[in-house]
């Protein structure tokens, strides 16, 4: 699965619709700004702020989610991102407001019946919608998620990749495309039929190493694992902004088939969308579904995750990491009934290796506005 090609807007009511206009063409999902896509506007700057590769700093740990840092002397309009970035007393003002608006003026009962019974339905029409233009390749993976690096080395043996909610193969191409292990196999699983199609007949699509099914991945029954897989046979699962997609009534058992699949010691890669997010605020009336879980304009569904909440989710462990910010203050009983889908932590397939909150000031300097960006990034280890 993947996310709609989501306008973007500003905090400022006023400035919306010039907004939306200006920055349309940015996807949501894949918002990742890694060093090479930032430019500076001089070239005699510090490291932590150069993305030259001869003059930056290099990150050696891949939550660190980059180095520029906004500071009080700085002009917020010299860069396009900042990293890092706490959103301001506005923008949380702006956000709260968004949030009941978005209460009081929820999806009704018959779209809500009719979005949620027939979700592949949606994803079906949307990857028909947008096939030639939303394939985007994450090179961002492989210095995120060091260990895709080291299955795809000659000697690393015999190694099985799951990808669930593949899409388009966003994920699954730029690692064939990089593999150097010639006992690698990448099985891409989607819930949406068109999206296993569009793999299928990329000119990249190799039989000899990469395998793309239809798979619902809180299936059950007999659909509770993908076609050419049985259990404890993956040594890394790969989850980009597909678990938002659920339902919060699917997230447990989604758990347990992952679970039933991964080897023990085996790797879980998460990257979703963390509450408050931009994409979140923006939602307008008639968009509400619960709390925190929204339809896009076209059908798709989307979640966006508090850290906590997650990490209970897959690990059983509810614990505040963070101090929450105002308004989301969410002690560890309150969020231990939030999150009704979970086990214990006794039970709990899973352990928590990381997990990061990537939090980014993305800037349009030509129309000086701020659009605050949050995503969670984590490893989960198969006990």
């Amino acid at each position: 699965m993947a996310t709609e090609q989501v306008p973007i807007v500003t905090a400022a009511e006023a400035a919306a619709e010039a907004t939306e206009k200006a920055v349309a063409h940015l996807a949501i999902d894949d918002a990742v700004f890694t060093p090479k896509e930032m430019s500076t506007t001089t070239d005699d700057v510090p490291a932590h702020r150069s993305h030259d590769p001869d003059n930056n700093a290099k990150r050696t740990d891949p939550f660190m989610f980059g180095q520029r840092f906004l500071t009080q002397e700085d002009d917020v309009f010299e860069y396009n991102a900042w990293d890092h970035v706490e959103t301001d007393d506005a923008f949380k003002e702006y956000a709260e407001k968004q949030y009941e608006l978005q209460r009081n003026a929820p999806v009704s009962d018959f779209d809500k019946s009719r979005f949620n019974s027939d979700p592949a339905k949606w994803w079906n029409m949307f990857y028909k919608n947008n096939t030639a233009n939303f394939f985007k390749d994450r090179k961002w993976l492989h210095q995120e998620f060091p260990i895709l690096t080291q299955i795809c080395e000659p000697d690393a043996g015999p190694k099985t990749i799951l990808e669930i909610g593949a899409g388009a193969g966003n994920t699954a191409f730029p690692i064939l495309a990089r593999n150097k292990n010639p006992l690698l196999r990448i099985h891409a699983c989607d819930f949406s039929k068109t999206a296993v199609e569009v793999m299928r007949t990329d000119a990249a699509y190799d039989t000899k190493h990469m395998q793309a099914d239809v798979w619902d991945a809180a299936g059950t029954g007999d659909d509770s694992m993908p076609p050419g897989l049985g259990p404890a046979s993956v040594d890394v699962a790969i989850l980009v902004f597909i678990f938002s997609a659920l339902s919060p009534s699917q997230w447990k058992q989604a758990v347990e088939n992952v679970a039933r699949l991964v080897k023990p010691g085996g790797t879980v890669c998460f990257r979703d969308y963390g509450r408050g997010d931009l994409a979140q605020v923006r939602f307008r009336k008639g968009r509400y579904l619960e709390e925190n879980f929204y339809i896009r304009g076209d059908g798709t569904r989307v979640y966006f995750f508090d850290k906590d909440e997650l990490i209970k989710i897959w690990t059983g462990k509810a614990e505040r990491i963070e101090t929450p910010s105002e308004g989301d203050q969410v002690t560890k009983e309150a969020l231990a009934e939030e999150t009704q889908t979970s086990w214990s932590e006794d039970e709990a397939p899973f352990v928590l290796e990381d997990m990061g909150v990537d939090r980014r000031l993305i800037v349009n300097r030509a129309m000086k506005l701020k659009m605050y960006r949050c995503w969670l990034q984590g490893r989960f280890r198969r006990k």
